[in-house]
């Protein structure tokens, strides 16, 4: 009897996290529509979106009867992300650079193989609709993928990603290219992608550590390709990303040696190649 009622809670657990699943790309919903989504029948569906919405977890719009993600998620979210030590540690360093570059400053966490965004902030220049917590992206085609993977084996990357698929013309398409840019990030201390995701788009990124030294997080500054400007900015944007990542590196406990290109009297690094390593 016991073990029935905990398959019956369990089923019950994953049937209410589909039909919160069904919101995925943030749009309103019908019943019929969460129902499809969810691979559930109608009545179930509705019952759980009821309970769902007794918990705030969803809300039901009075005159369309269309379904949206509640404000209790919203607390559950905040939540999480305050007690994320990463975020914590990097949230004030963060904002300070996008209000001063005027571009997008994005922090985010290796999860089951993919760049999970934890905050994004937008400079004057970088202005975006949505925010971009939560959300993930390719590693092998991100600047912060990039720097994610340092410190991982060239058997470790092949085990996590089989695949590359191409996002662009430009995406890294072979693991000894990916070998090649991360041995290259784990010399100078950044990366740049340019294209590689989205066309029209460009960053520069740099690994975070912690107290033991291992890269835990990462840091980009992103925009348009046109703000980014990255032919003639890349020095400057990287000696920015760079001591950005090292604040919230000693935010973190990590004490290990600041030795970079850009530490010549606070000069900027001098790239040494222009564009090349995403």
């Amino acid at each position: 009897m016991a073990a029935e009622q905990g398959t019956s809670t369990n089923q019950s657990v994953e049937r209410a996290a589909a039909v919160l699943a069904a919101f995925h790309d943030g749009r309103p919903l019908r019943v019929a529509d969460v129902s499809s989504r969810a691979g559930l029948g109608q009545s179930t569906t509705s019952r759980m979106l009821a309970t769902l919405e007794s918990l705030e977890y969803v809300e039901r719009d009075a005159e369309s009867g269309l379904y949206r993600l509640g404000t209790g998620l919203i607390t559950l979210a905040g939540s999480a992300l305050n007690q994320h030590p990463v975020y914590r540690a990097s949230r004030p360093h963060a904002q300070e650079a996008a209000a001063l570059l005027g571009l997008g400053v994005n922090v985010s966490v290796l999860h089951r193989g993919t760049v999970f965004y934890l905050a994004n902030y937008e400079g004057a220049l970088a202005p975006k609709a949505m925010t971009l917590a939560g959300q993930r992206n390719a590693l092998h085609a991100t600047g912060m993928g990039k720097c994610l993977l340092v410190g991982t084996t060239p058997e470790e990357r092949r085990a996590l990603l089989p695949e590359l698929p191409r996002f662009t013309g430009r995406t890294v398409g072979t693991h000894e290219e990916l070998d090649a840019q991360i041995a290259l990030v784990g010399e100078r201390g950044y990366a740049t992608e340019v294209e590689e995701l989205a066309l029209g788009r460009a960053c520069v990124a740099a690994p975070i550590r912690d107290t033991s030294g291992e890269v835990v997080a990462a840091i980009s500054i992103s925009g348009s390709l046109s703000a980014v400007d990255i032919d003639h900015r890349e020095g400057e944007l990287a000696g920015r990303v760079i001591e950005t990542a090292d604040e919230v590196s000693t935010a973190l406990g990590y004490t290990g040696p600041a030795v970079h290109p850009h530490r010549a009297g606070g000069a900027p690094v001098t790239p040494r190649t222009s564009g090349g390593v995403a």
